[in-house]
């Protein structure tokens, strides 16, 4: 898998976690940094773990699995881009709070990483270094949520559905171009 190709299946995967920011930073009477990054921070740290443990937890069956992994990783990513372009259509009123206490975003991190999970198996029958790999996606998951805030703060929730969508499309498009790649070039 090319840095390309990674990049944007991180950017794919972050923007969950970029549309909760946007919502955070809507719910902030000011902005400021320290809980942008504090944001960033939870939303990027499990969105290097999830795919760490998908990882570990698709490695066990890729033996298994490995004649058919291209299918594996289409339907995946399918499912997931899917699931995100619905989410993207969907005018459900957001809770705005601007809590940043840990519990609370715990468990925004858990809600916006269950994707990572699902692609971290996917990487288990890829040719993808892991650790680079997870690395890459919390880093940009980070930055994008930290932005996220700051646009949140500045224009408000009429950027969210746009980013799910957006999100949605990418996965799902990577989820072609992998079958595709096996079932016509390998």
């Amino acid at each position: 898998m090319s840095l390309f190709e990674l990049f944007i299946i991180a950017v794919g995967l972050s923007m969950d976690a970029f549309a909760v920011s946007v919502c955070k930073g809507l719910s902030m009477p000011r902005m400021r940094w320290k809980h942008a990054v504090i944001i960033g921070l939870w939303f990027g740290g499990f969105q290097a773990l999830m795919p760490s443990i998908g990882y570990v937890l698709g490695y066990q069956f890729r033996s298994v699995i490995t004649r058919y992994d291209h299918w594996v990783a289409f339907i995946l990513l399918g499912i997931i881009g899917f699931n995100m372009v619905r989410e993207s259509f969907h005018q459900d009123e957001e809770c705005l709070d601007c809590s940043i206490a840990p519990k609370n975003m715990f468990l925004l991190a858990i809600a916006t990483s269950i994707d990572a999970l699902a692609v971290g198996v996917t990487f288990a029958f890829l040719q993808v270094h892991i650790v680079a790999a997870v690395c890459f996606i919390g880093i940009v998951t980070f930055v994008c949520s930290c932005i996220g805030v700051r646009i949140g703060n500045v224009f408000g929730v009429r950027f969210k559905s746009k980013a799910e969508l957006a999100g949605g499309l990418i996965l799902i498009a990577m989820g072609i171009k992998i079958l595709i790649e096996h079932l016509f070039f390998s």
